[in-house]
């Protein structure tokens, strides 16, 4: 009886709607000069020459851009709509997920000559990157990415309702995560990005469900 609760629980904290994130309790890494949150929104001016990349393809490595976030442990699902004033080469924001400085995701809308292209960057001592080049440009973009054991699964979406997967990358389990809002511009001297209705949802764990499921009263 006791384990089938407790299943039961774990089930149900699965389904459980994901609360929005106080972006007030989030710290800055690379704050920049200006900023501003406003209806659980934020708005930033991203820092001009900065950028996160290492080593790869450019022989280079950067880690200076603004982000903002929180940590968290386990597995979750974070998601938020991005908007920004776009205007040089490499322009971008989105989400990121950090371990340390060798090891990250950012994803988003990244502007590349003159095109807004959805981007990933994967990071594991040496960077890669994958874009998907949009039609035209789109006033705001979602960026969903879901954790679940070792792999991070990065989704995007114009409407929040139909979602669809851009990149499935690998990241270590089990291992704290920093989650949040990133903006770089490095080839350009910055714009105003705005990031609203940031949600960082928990999941229970994969492993644990199926140990419940396994051991659960018959």
């Amino acid at each position: 009886m006791k384990r089938t609760i407790l299943l039961n629980l774990a089930l149900l904290l699965a389904i459980v709607p994901g609360m929005a994130q106080s972006l007030e309790k989030m710290q800055w890494f690379n704050e920049p000069e200006q900023w501003e949150i406003k209806d659980n929104t934020l708005s930033m001016f991203v820092t001009p020459k900065t950028d996160y990349w290492r080593i790869s393809h450019y022989g280079f490595t950067v880690d200076d851009a603004p982000f903002y976030y929180a940590t968290y442990g386990g597995e979750f699902e974070v998601k938020v709509k991005v908007s920004g004033d776009y205007k040089a080469r490499f322009d971008q924001a989105g989400i990121m997920l950090r371990i340390d400085h060798e090891n990250y995701i950012k994803a988003g809308i990244e502007f590349v000559d003159g095109k807004f292209n959805l981007s990933t960057v994967v990071t594991h001592h040496t960077s890669d990157w994958s874009v998907i080049k949009l039609d035209k440009a789109v006033p705001y973009i979602w960026i969903k990415a879901v954790r679940r054991l070792d792999a991070v699964e990065i989704f995007y979406s114009f409407d929040d309702q139909e979602y669809t997967l851009m990149r499935n990358a690998w990241l270590q389990d089990n291992t704290p995560v920093q989650v949040g809002l990133m903006g770089a511009s490095p080839d350009g001297e910055g714009f105003r990005a705005t990031f609203e209705q940031f949600k960082v949802k928990h999941l229970p764990d994969l492993r644990r469900l199926e140990w419940l499921k396994k051991n659960s009263a018959q």
